[in-house]
């Protein structure tokens, strides 16, 4: 704090000020109808805060409150800091996802590390220490003149934040697509473990409650933060740079270890993350939820800047910082243990009755507003939304066949999308903790509870075209994604959070497009019994009025009982037998990889989701992998069943013949490449493979045979052979030979 500082005078409230503050006219009328009066500027600043899209949630709240959000596991769902599940033994999995695309897009490096570092304030001041983080990062065309530049700087931020606070990055995706251009998307994952009765909540409570600000100072970083990621871009999105928030993980780190003492000890009432609007958004919700008010004196904070006035220092973003109400006995306690981290701890304000919001500084009251009001009377759109035209389902001999399909799977291997990301994910360190168990490259990432024999399973997943195809398939199909890529791994699916990535919701079509991924999403968690426990809604990715494609990212959480009793993607043997597990369907081609991939065409519908039928196959792998029916699995997605047998062979340098005779006269390219959903490739001895066989006809799940394992090749009828040496080259060579110039 820096004592004696001049008053500052403040500026009148105009129209223009009013739109700078991302305020329509008629939202600045509903503010003087509840405050009865013209605000001050650093109330305008605390409403514009409160009342941006990216913290009130104004245009997508009515939809959300359609998803399921409780089920036998949870504990916190949606409306916390992070979502909170039951995992058995007195211990919960804490979990959230959010996006931070906008900073990540002006400020590559910084935006992806105060990303990580916020996602991981959300679980840790849930009570929990994190364990895993994970990401979905969507990046433009490999020849757009900034891919490699934004590609470089997220990837060096996400790495440099988590390596250095000390927690394993275990996976997530990358994808590539021009409508991404001008708005990437960096969605930030993290998990944590919390003894189910010491999870700590954001409600204040008491009268005269001491109210003490926590961890490093604020600064001018940040300043408008919320707002600006409630705006699309244009031509001058490089001029928003100073409200892009900088990040220092060995401050998180020692904040991360001071709360958690602190919480051990008794001390904490209340507590809250200053992310998104910062000291606005984190006093608010404090008071707001638990019915009472609230007083700061802005005098009392930690500053590193000098002249910083309340406006300054009620929007300052800063990063590493926290809110908490104290339990009075304990103030010494607390004070000392935040001293012996090395970091500021300052009484900076009460709780009171008067359901008020008094911001106090050099002795003048600044704000005084209506606590609750300002969150629960922040507009609430049910905006006019059209659906997407169905496309046509485009049919195999509306496609035209490689000519040669050996070629075509060499083709798609190396693709942007399908290659692989090891040299994303090489940047992190993915083992630190030493309880990671299954590194990433599969189908979903394995953690180690404690000592075991638990694990928890994760993943991140959506696939953009579908959704832009048919939002509400699409957003059934995300959530199904998530679910199988936890079955595959043996993890028994327990819930999911959200990150809805959208353009600008007041366009009707784009509007339809959130409304039914909604639909498709709460469709798919009700059939699977997959609640959401916690979420984020990023609108406005959109630079110049265009959009990118609708990107509902999904983060599963799955729980294996035993980690011993799990599934990889590898072969494990020669002379194993492969299956298909899940119906064949008709090969479906419509907004595939090989169709835009190799044929140059995004159309038609995408493939549809049996959610019934998505959980009976599913239910089956598990119990094969608890039982070791099974020695290998992969789920099939993005390229088909032969891209998935490819990337098994990959992982294990064993080959496979493959014999085509599942096909039945469908066209071979349609079979090979063809994207059906609900679909499992698995390996069995060839002493239980015809065991396997007749459980899953029992069960009601379609089976197939594929051919066997063995060799250094993949063998396809009347094709050459492909060296399973040669599909590893081309899988691992684009990237790195794109990042250091020599592809695109």
């Amino acid at each position: 704090m820096i004592p004696n500082e001049p008053k500052t005078l403040e500026p009148e409230i105009t129209p223009e000020l009013i739109a700078r503050h991302g305020l329509k006219p008629d939202e600045y009328e509903r503010i003087l109808a509840l405050i009865g009066r013209t605000p001050t500027f650093t109330e305008l600043g605390i409403f514009s805060a409160m009342w941006n899209e990216h913290c009130s949630y104004k245009s997508s709240k009515v939809h959300l409150k359609t998803l399921p959000v409780t089920g036998a596991c949870v504990i916190q769902g949606p409306g916390e800091n992070a979502g909170v599940v039951d995992i058995g033994d007195g211990l919960a999995a804490v979990f959230k996802m959010e996006s931070h695309n906008h900073p990540s897009y002006i400020e590559p490096y910084q935006g992806a590390t105060t990303g990580v570092g916020g996602i991981l304030r959300d679980v840790f001041t849930m009570g929990a220490r994190p364990i895993a983080c994970m990401n979905s990062l969507s990046f433009g065309t490999p020849a757009h003149p900034k891919t490699r530049r934004l590609i470089a700087g997220v990837v060096a931020g996400v790495g440099g934040y988590g390596n250095s606070f000390g927690v394993p990055t275990v996976g997530g995706s990358v994808r590539f697509h021009k409508s991404y251009d001008g708005n990437n998307l960096v969605n930030a994952f993290a998990l944590g473990l919390a003894e189910t009765d010491k999870i700590f909540y954001a409600a204040a409570s008491g009268v005269g409650m001491p109210i003490v600000y926590l961890g490093s100072k604020t600064g001018r970083d940040g300043m408008g933060g919320a707002t600006m990621a409630s705006a699309e871009f244009d031509e001058e999105a490089e001029a928003k740079r100073p409200t892009v928030q900088v990040g220092d993980p060995f401050a998180e780190k020692l904040l991360l270890e001071a709360c958690l003492e602190i919480m051990a000890k008794g001390c904490v009432v209340a507590i809250q993350d200053m992310g998104a609007a910062g000291l606005t958004c984190s006093a608010v919700e404090m008071g707001a939820k638990g019915d009472l008010g609230v007083t700061l004196d802005l005098d009392k904070v930690p500053c590193r800047e000098t002249g910083m006035t309340a406006y300054e220092m009620m929007l300052s973003e800063s990063q590493e910082r926290m809110l908490m109400v104290l339990e009075p006995s304990k103030r010494e306690e607390a004070e000392a243990i935040f001293r012996k981290w090395g970091l500021d701890f300052a009484v900076v304000g009460e709780t009171n009755p008067s359901k008020r919001f008094v911001v106090k500084r050099h002795g003048e009251v600044m704000a005084d507003l209506p606590i609750k009001e300002l969150g629960d009377e922040a507009p609430c759109y049910d905006r006019p939304h059209v659906p997407t035209a169905k496309p046509a389902v485009l049919h195999a001999a509306d496609i035209e066949p490689p000519s040669s399909l050996a070629r075509a799977l060499e083709t798609l291997i190396g693709t942007p999308d399908l290659c692989s990301k090891r040299w994303v994910w090489e940047q992190y360190d993915h083992v630190i903790l030493g309880n990671t168990l299954q590194r990433p490259g599969g189908d979903a990432a394995v953690v180690r509870v404690n000592d075991g024999p638990k694990a928890l399973a994760m993943t991140t997943d959506v696939t953009p075209r579908y959704c832009e195809a048919d939002p509400f398939e699409g957003g059934k199909q995300a959530v199904a994604e998530a679910w199988r890529n936890l079955t595959a791994v043996g993890a028994r699916p327990l819930a999911i959070t959200d990150n809805l990535n959208f353009g600008n919701p007041e366009k009707p079509e784009i509007m339809g497009q959130l409304v039914d991924c909604i639909r498709g999403i709460g469709e798919a968690c009700r059939a699977l019994d997959f609640p959401v426990v916690s979420g984020n809604v990023s609108l406005y990715n959109e630079t110049n009025g265009k959009g990118i494609q609708p990107t509902p990212t999904i983060g599963g959480v799955g729980l294996l009982d035993d980690f011993s009793r799990s599934a990889t993607i590898g072969f494990k043997a020669e002379n194993e037998v492969l299956l298909v597990l899940g119906e064949a369907g008709q090969g479906w081609l419509g907004q595939s990889l090989y169709l835009r991939d190799l044929c140059g065409r995004e159309e038609g519908a995408p493939p549809p989701v049996d959610l019934a039928a998505e959980r009976r196959t599913g239910n089956l792998v598990r119990t094969l992998i608890r039982e070791r029916q099974v020695t290998a699995v992969h789920d099939v997605s993005d390229g088909g069943l032969l891209v998935t047998i490819a990337e098994m062979a990959i992982a294990s340098g064993i080959g496979a013949h493959l014999d085509g005779s599942a096909a039945h006269g469908m066209p071979a390219h349609a079979f090979w490449f063809g994207e059906d959903q609900g679909r499992y490739v698995v390996t069995a001895r060839a002493d239980v493979a015809v065991a396997v066989e007749t459980r899953a006809r029992a069960a009601g799940v379609a089976v197939a045979h594929l051919g066997t394992t063995g060799g250094h090749t993949l063998t396809l009828p009347g094709e050459h052979a492909v060296q399973v040496a040669t599909l590893q080259a081309r899988h691992e060579q684009w990237l790195p030979a794109y990042m250091a110039g020599a592809a695109s």
